[in-house]
């Protein structure tokens, strides 16, 4: 899941894959601005079938928050 969280993130991002590591803060390290989480966010919703809370977003700030998030729903 990280994997394709990473695709993504380099997609949107139109960096390199091998650029962005599991615990990369996407605004901070990968330089990322508001519109480009909400691209992300969407992104992200559309791949894994799920929707994200606005309150949630501030805290997906890594691929690997992100899929914990995504792991989270999908238990529940």
């Amino acid at each position: 899941m990280i994997e394709k969280i990473i695709e993504i993130l380099a997609d949107q991002l139109d960096i390199e894959i091998e650029d962005i590591k599991a615990d990369s803060h996407i605004q901070e390290e990968l330089e990322a601005d508001s519109l480009d989480v909400m691209d992300i966010m969407t992104e992200i919703e559309d791949e894994f079938d799920i929707e994200v809370e606005d309150d949630a977003i501030e805290n997906l700030t890594s691929p690997e928050k992100i899929a914990a998030y995504i792991e989270g729903l999908k238990a529940n």
